[in-house]
């Protein structure tokens, strides 16, 4: 009968720590999205036009693609994708949203933070290994063994809301970079600056000055003239018809937004967010002068390889991992438009040289 017995032990499941799982996710408030929050850094960043268009590019890119399933076999030269069956994680991971939204939120914060984090919600009771996740907002996942900007390997304390998670059933996607809001911080508060000076010139009906004394009347002590700038400034900005008297004459500040340099500060502003973030600047609609660019295709593949495919490689890298999928089987995007070859004429990309450069009989011609 002892034999038996210890049969039966060994015959338990050795993922049991499904109550286990459920009750830290219960104390964490995971699925409670009324607690969420993806952070008012993030939110100030995706303020600013061109980081916002920016982000929509790559993450629509990310978000649209297909998971596929595959092994791999030597064939004496080299290794022969065998595509399989993909399994049902890999066209839904999250069964409650699309696949659109949790691998283009993964992306978001893999670009804004320099990592990610998906939540195992079910396990197959045969081997244990994940069935279904949920995406976590970064802004709200705490690792106590690192603080970052800069990430060196996965963590072994993580907590989502103040209460520690079980680390086998947190999913850890890292960046090779790090997070835009630390690489971007000072060209992101620059950008942010000029729009709020620009509000200010649009917002103004008429050129900022200042009220002068005239010579013939009285001088006004520092009281009154303190009342009469805020009772023009209160006229200014409701929009009321403001009204001098003999005493006081309004004197415009000899500048705008051209002298400032407004205008072109805020195009290098976006000339140097699309750096960060690494969009090209063409695909933003930013000019630069000496590219002419006018091949659909091959603006996809720069999309791709210049803006999405480190973050892209960081996902499918993750979730091939042995904690997800068993040795020798992998899943990857399925970029092949994206990646086809194109043969590209030399009108499509060319370089334009300065007049100055040119001979007179090529000019004629």
């Amino acid at each position: 009968m002892a034999l038996f017995a210890s049969k039966k032990q060994n015959a338990t499941p050795a993922f049991a720590h499904e109550p286990l799982q459920a009750a830290a996710g219960s104390a964490a408030q995971i699925g409670q999205f009324y607690t969420y929050t993806v952070g008012a850094g993030a939110e100030l960043a995706l303020s600013v036009p061109t980081v916002s268009r920016a982000t929509q590019m790559i993450i629509s890119l990310v978000g649209s693609l297909p998971l596929r399933h595959y092994t791999r076999q030597w064939t004496g030269e080299r290794y022969e994708k065998i595509f399989l069956e993909t399994e049902s994680w890999m066209d839904l991971p999250d069964p409650t949203v699309t696949r659109n939204f949790i691998m283009s939120n993964t992306c978001m914060d893999l670009m804004m933070r320099g990592r990610a984090f998906w939540y195992v919600t079910s396990r197959s009771s045969a081997t244990g290994r994940p069935l279904s996740f949920q995406w976590l907002p970064c802004e709200m996942v705490e690792t106590l063994d690192q603080n970052g900007p800069q990430y060196f390997g996965k963590s072994d304390q993580v907590n989502f809301n103040g209460v520690a998670l079980p680390t086998q059933d947190v999913v850890q996607f890292l960046a090779p970079v790090q997070g835009f809001l630390w690489t971007g911080r000072r060209v992101i508060e620059t950008a942010l600056k000029l729009d709020r000076s620009a509000e200010r010139f649009a917002s103004n009906e008429i050129v900022a000055g200042y009220l002068q004394q005239t010579d013939s009347s009285e001088p006004l002590d520092a009281e009154s003239l303190g009342e009469l700038a805020a009772a023009w400034s209160n006229a200014r900005r409701v929009n009321a018809v403001g009204a001098l008297n003999s005493a006081v004459k309004y004197e415009q500040f000899d500048t705008d937004p051209s002298k400032m340099q407004l205008v072109e500060a805020r195009n290098f502003s976006a000339l140097e967010l699309s750096r960060a973030i690494g969009v090209p600047a063409y695909l933003l609609g930013i000019g630069i002068s000496g590219y002419n660019y006018s091949n659909a295709t091959q603006a996809k593949q720069d999309l791709y390889l210049l803006g999405a495919k480190l973050y892209m490689d960081a996902i499918q890298e993750t979730l091939s991992g042995l904690d997800i999928l068993p040795r020798n089987r992998f899943v990857e995007f399925d970029t092949d438009g994206l990646i086809a070859d194109v043969e590209m004429d030399h009108t499509d990309i060319s370089i334009e040289e300065p007049a100055s450069s040119r001979t007179s009989q090529e000019i004629d011609s």
